[in-house]
């Protein structure tokens, strides 16, 4: 089970999704993430992209974000998700899209969509063929002064071209790379 850690949801258990194609952050690393973050949340609009079991965006919800988007292409991920934010009674405040993550963007850039948070967690394997950063950037979803966060294996140095590198913190084998 995963738990929130802090803010209006602390200490409930979310539902876990075993499967290979879905990798729940360390609470560790969550911790950390929600630490630097701090009042950053406070009424944000935040989207959660390649969401998984909806952990990051919940625990935003959480601790005072506005409205949190959820993105992923797997079904069971967003069955997941739709079930997390059930636990929570947050459905009201959580939107799940079930979309491949690109057209995702394209689709929120025409509903002119903005983000204060974008949370960015794709397979590592992506990072190397497609970068999520360059169509944020093109369909300009990031609110001025937003911020994105992009986690990924530590090996792998994400495509920096698009948005100026801020802050890069690394537990283990997860490295989360903050742009603006």
């Amino acid at each position: 089970m995963i738990r929130i850690i802090g803010g209006a949801f602390k200490g409930r258990h979310l539902k876990m999704l075993r499967s290979p194609l879905v990798r729940p952050m360390s609470a560790k690393l969550r911790e950390a993430l929600f630490n630097i973050l701090g009042d950053k949340l406070r009424n944000a609009a935040v989207l959660d992209g390649f969401a998984g079991t909806g952990s990051i965006g919940i625990e935003a919800l959480s601790r005072g974000a506005r409205a949190v988007v959820f993105v992923d292409d797997f079904y069971p991920a967003v069955k997941t998700i739709k079930d997390n934010l059930a636990k929570c009674e947050a459905e009201d405040r959580g939107r799940v899209i079930h979309q491949e993550f690109n057209r995702a963007v394209i689709r929120l850039a025409k509903e002119k969509a903005g983000f204060d948070l974008i949370f960015l967690d794709p397979p590592y394997k992506l990072l190397e063929g497609r970068n999520p950063l360059k169509v944020i950037k093109k369909r300009g979803i990031l609110n001025p002064k937003g911020t994105v966060i992009l986690r990924h294996f530590r090996k792998i140095e994400p495509d920096r071209r698009f948005f100026e590198s801020k802050r890069v913190v690394t537990l283990g084998d997860d490295t989360l790379s903050f742009f603006q």
